[in-house]
């Protein structure tokens, strides 16, 4: 039956709440047998870009003029960058630096989380290096010694990188010890489970499949509910004074 209107996707002022029922599919320019569902983008008011690649087999993937990380939901995606060619899978994941020459190409028909930002160089710093990894070849680290709440960092850290890309798996019943307002803006992607979202002053029901923006300064707590993990990717830009100096 058509839901007549009804949906928990949401729009206020400092976020989104998108849910699957809501998603409309686009191509890019360069991009080839890839439909894209455009999440975050700066007509949202983002500064970065936040996408899903729904690639069929040998999809690929058009040129950016930003940096790109990709992490892969679900089939394969082969990375070609440098003297390089890494095939990655479930939970694989390449970061890709601005103006460097790659291609993403699918195995066969695949998902894969795409974000990308235009590069803000650091005074001094090195330029950034290609980082290709596995998610599943991480330790966890327990966030505020709570062991019930762990964090992947998914990218490098340090002066020449100005976004970080993490998941966060919390066991059933687990929360976020603060409600956190903060300069960071964020993209997120719900991976497994569900539970409660605060963003802003309202709060939301949220499941695998979900994506949520986050508006610098935005209210936000999350709280899993449910018998299993729930666990989400989540982007912030980190590492770069406000300013921009």
């Amino acid at each position: 039956m058509h839901p007549l209107g009804a949906t928990r996707s949401s729009l206020k002022a400092d976020h989104l709440l998108q849910t699957p029922d809501t998603f409309v599919r686009a191509p890019l320019p360069g991009a080839e047998n890839v439909d894209f569902i455009l999440h975050a983008t700066p007509r949202l008011g983002a500064a970065f870009t936040q996408m899903t690649a729904e690639f069929a087999a040998g999809g690929m993937l058009g040129p950016t003029p930003a940096q790109r990380f990709v992490y892969v939901l679900e089939g394969g995606l082969i990375v070609e960058a440098g003297d390089s060619a890494v095939t990655l899978t479930r939970g694989g994941y390449a970061y890709l630096p601005q103006g460097a020459e790659h291609k993403v190409r699918a195995t066969s028909a695949s998902r894969a989380a795409v974000i990308e930002k235009i590069y803000q160089p650091q005074p001094g710093a090195d330029a950034p290096e290609i980082a290709i990894g596995d998610e599943s070849k991480i330790t966890g680290v327990p966030l505020m010694g709570d062991d019930g709440l762990r964090v992947r960092a998914l990218m490098p850290d340090g002066p020449p990188y100005d976004f970080a890309v993490n998941t966060m798996t919390y066991d059933p019943g687990a929360a976020l010890s603060m409600v956190e307002i903060h300069a960071m803006e964020h993209g997120l992607l719900m991976l497994e489970g569900g539970g409660i979202y605060r963003l802003g002053d309202a709060w939301y029901p949220v499941e695998a499949g979900d994506f949520i923006w986050m508006r610098p300064y935005c209210p936000q707590w999350f709280g899993a509910l449910g018998k299993k993990p729930a666990k989400y990717l989540i982007y912030k830009d980190w590492r770069r004074h406000p300013l921009g100096a």
